[in-house]
């Protein structure tokens, strides 16, 4: 790594020599070191900080955050998004749906994903093949969605809709252990 003037960059105090030594890109996508989880849980609390700030706080320069951070979103460890309340944009009605499927559940799945009120689509085990986040204008959408999109669907079998009421909590803020 260089600083300014092509000088070689000093190491952060208490920097970790694993940076140093294996570049981010070579790294197994598949091991987190207690620096990338520090990271992680850094963005976690705050997906503003800086990376000079990040740096600071995990003992890195603020390129090794920076290529860090770069990798773990490369490797779809991390996403860094805006998480927004659907009832403050308009979006009056959410519910989660439990599907049914008889044959394939993968190919049902791979039909519903493109649908643009779904927030995300689980396959499980248990008594529904698939559960299905919905995030509608309103009620009319939503039974739209239920009606002409999931359950005409080849291989549904069965729907039950649990329409939430109000949200009690929902965090974002998993630990990385």
């Amino acid at each position: 790594m260089r600083g300014q003037a092509g000088a070689p960059e000093a190491p952060c105090e208490g920097a970790a020599t694993s940076d140093r030594e294996i570049p981010a890109s070579q790294r197994d996508a598949d091991a987190l070191d207690d620096v990338d989880r520090s990271i992680i849980e850094t963005l976690q609390r705050d997906g503003r900080r800086s990376y000079s700030q990040i740096a600071k706080e995990v003992g890195l320069s603020e390129g090794a955050v920076r290529r860090r951070v770069q990798q773990l979103r490369d490797n779809g460890v991390i996403q860094i998004v805006a998480v927004t309340d659907p009832l403050q944009l308009g979006f009056t009605r959410q519910a989660l749906v439990g599907i049914k499927v008889e044959g394939d559940v993968r190919q049902v799945a791979e039909k519903i994903v493109p649908f643009p009120e779904v927030d995300y689509v689980v396959m499980c085990a248990g008594s529904f093949d698939l559960l299905v986040e919905l995030v509608c204008e309103d009620d009319d959408r939503l039974l739209r969605i239920l009606n002409d999109q999931i359950r005409s669907i080849p291989g549904v079998s069965a729907t039950e809709t649990f329409v939430y009421l109000k949200l009690a909590k929902q965090t974002y803020t998993w630990g990385t252990t």
